[in-house]
């Protein structure tokens, strides 16, 4: 996978569980548990919007592009 979701990451540097955060913006935390696993196929731009204004963050901090090595 050439996308690495880094959410768990930003979840701990605020020091705020999951279910917290699917609260504040509104998803349930099935959803978000497939989003932080990486097995979301899409992401809207208003639940990344809202994820970043909750976690006080830059698209770049949750997602990653890595590369294939191929």
């Amino acid at each position: 996978m050439a996308i690495i979701v880094n959410l768990d990451v930003m979840l701990a540097k605020r020091k705020m569980q999951s279910q917290e955060l699917a609260d504040k913006i509104g998803i349930t935390t099935a959803n978000l548990s497939i989003l932080k696993t990486g097995k979301a196929k899409a992401i809207r731009f208003s639940t990344l919007e809202a994820i970043c204004k909750e976690l006080n963050c830059q698209p770049s901090d949750i997602l990653e592009y890595i590369p294939d090595t191929d």
